[in-house]
């Protein structure tokens, strides 16, 4: 069959560029798309074609008509969703595909995906699942009961059989097919540094459970991790790229794995950076693991900081403290790693609070400090709780930079402040 794998365009909508004519607040993703890569790496003699419309917006139709694919997978985010059903019913006009749907969003509200111009949904952790329907399809067995893999019946509920995810579902034997993105190469790369990157996976889920966070729905809650001889393999393949980025909520979560995969990089020669995500607390209880990995090439590092309230992170269940968070921004920079934190503003903020992270950012200071808007996103425990506060139901606006529900002070005012606070942290970071 031919298999085409769809990265929707950089998309969402912005209340304070609508509103108030405030554009600072755009975060634009210029990574290549390693879910399907690694889709596509399952799916042996399986004629596949990657098309990544955020490198390259507007070739949608063109690449529908020119390689006429049976089957078209799409994968996308929460603040995507809509886009994913406007894709989906062009591929249904101009070549009457078979639609598939995954990724994040569909792994955590699938119900959402149940409609007339999508054929199946896969939830959750797809490499496995998709590669068993198309199998399924190809030989015409019935399709209606792969665990993971949801029939569409628009109108009616979704026939969803649970698939219980384990380490076979990473399908290590498939390495990535990195060949099919090649084409958009030079479009990767990491902002506002500046430099090319790659990406390989390291592990699926995470051990961790923070009310906002919707990676659990990925694995069911599992933390599956690639074995070191795997991840080694992959960043092989990825050739003369200078920075490989670790894709993993959590790439130190399994501290003996993560050593002995800093152990197996220094015996093979790698000359590489690397970019990694990790929790501040790992880095209060291990600085000499971090001091190991400085030495293996380990460049930067993405912190989700969160909050700088003990209370308010014990609401996210976040299951951290701030004064670990500063411990770890030291650490870190007496071993010279650059940090990337996330912090998230709540829409309960007033002025002072705003003061009081900008205060604590002059006092412990990150390199490029992220910041994003409490969201509460379909599936998560957060959502739950905050289901009745919302007044945006638009999906589009679900980009972590809008307010979903009503702030507690005047909206331009909050905006404002937030696009400061951005604009603050970013012109320090290219200093």
């Amino acid at each position: 069959m031919k298999v085409l794998l769809v990265n929707p365009p950089n998309c969402g909508r912005s209340i304070p560029e609508e509103h108030y004519g405030i554009d600072s607040l755009k975060l634009i993703l210029r990574a290549e798309p390693l879910c399907l890569e690694a889709l596509a790496g399952n799916l042996g003699e399986e004629d596949v074609m990657i098309v990544d419309l955020k490198a390259k917006p507007g070739t949608f139709g063109d690449v529908l008509a020119d390689f006429v694919p049976d089957v078209v997978g799409i994968t996308g985010v929460t603040c995507e969703a809509n886009t994913i059903l406007e894709l989906a019913s062009k591929a249904k006009e101009t070549v009457n595909a078979t639609v598939v749907v995954g990724g994040v969003h569909a792994s955590n509200d699938p119900s959402f995906f149940n409609k007339q111009d999508i054929d199946y949904i896969v939830v959750g952790l797809g490499k496995l699942s998709f590669k068993e329907l198309l199998t399924a399809m190809a030989s015409g067995r019935a399709t209606h009961d792969i665990p993971g893999v949801a029939k569409t019946r628009p109108g009616g509920g979704l026939a969803l059989t649970p698939r219980a995810y384990s380490r076979d579902d990473l399908a290590q034997e498939s390495p990535p097919r990195y060949d099919l993105t090649n084409r958009y190469r030079d479009d990767y790369v990491m902002q506002p540094f500046g430099f090319s990157l790659g990406l390989v996976s390291t592990a699926f889920g995470c051990p961790y459970r923070c009310s906002f966070c919707c990676i659990e729905g990925i694995t069911g809650g599992r933390y599956l991790t690639h074995d070191p001889e795997t991840i080694i393999r992959d960043i092989g393949l990825l050739g003369d790229a200078p920075v490989i980025r670790l894709v993993d909520a959590n790439t130190f979560g399994n501290v003996a794995q993560s050593r002995t995969l800093c152990q197996k990089i220094g015996e093979s020669g790698i000359k590489k950076g690397f970019v990694a995500d990790l929790r501040s607390d790992t880095v209060v209880r291990h600085p000499d693991l971090f001091r190991e990995w400085k030495d293996a090439g380990l460049r930067t590092v993405i912190v989700g900081f969160e909050e700088i309230d003990d209370k308010k992170l014990g609401a996210m269940e976040k299951a951290n403290t701030t004064a670990i968070n500063s411990e770890a921004i030291a650490i870190l920079h007496d071993t010279g790693i650059t940090i990337i934190g996330d912090f998230i503003i709540s829409p309960d903020y007033h002025e002072q609070q705003f003061r009081e992270l900008k205060d604590y950012l002059e006092k412990n200071p990150v390199d490029l400090p992220m910041i994003s808007i409490l969201t509460p996103l379909p599936g998560t425990p957060l959502y739950k709780s905050m289901k009745d506060r919302i007044t945006i139901h638009d999906l589009d606006y679900y980009t972590l930079t809008n307010a979903v529900v009503p702030v507690s002070m005047d909206e331009k005012a909050f905006y404002q402040n937030y696009a400061d606070l951005m604009r603050s942290g970013h012109t320090a970071a290219r200093l």
